[in-house]
């Protein structure tokens, strides 16, 4: 029973002196920093992903405003009687006074073939210097 006194006595005492009142105050205090710090901290990334969130939000707005305005263009630009007058004689094969329409036979194989030997033919004309020989005749002007 004594050794149970003493254990309780020096728990007491150990009370006592370790949360006396100079120390209670410290870890207010310093628990009151941390908690404020915790709040600064969890309002400035509140404050930045909401910036971030705005910020990608005017960009939409940016783009949706740039896709109406590129409609509304494209819708005066159907409207006119440029477009009309276009799509009437693509469509309908529609032409002006003076104007006569000709209708040619598709390309025989002769005339292909020909082409094709055209565009080979330009090709091994139009071979292009190295890269090192650009570059001397940039730096020496030749």
């Amino acid at each position: 029973m004594e050794k149970i006194k003493l254990r309780f006595r020096r728990l007491g005492y150990r009370i006592k002196h370790w949360f006396n009142q100079d120390r209670l105050i410290f870890v207010v205090a310093v628990s009151m920093c941390l908690i404020w710090t915790w709040g600064a901290i969890s309002a400035m990334s509140r404050n930045w992903s909401l910036e971030q969130r705005l910020v990608s939000r005017r960009q939409e707005l940016a783009l949706l405003q740039l896709e109406i305005d590129s409609l509304e263009l494209e819708n005066r630009y159907y409207a006119s009687e440029e477009y009309q007058e276009l799509a009437a004689r693509a469509k309908q094969n529609k032409l002006l006074e003076g104007e006569s329409l000709v209708y040619l036979p598709e390309n025989s194989d002769y005339a292909r073939s020909k082409h094709k030997e055209i565009i080979v033919a330009d090709e091994e004309v139009k071979e292009e210097p190295k890269n090192y020989e650009q570059w001397l005749s940039f730096i020496f002007g030749s």
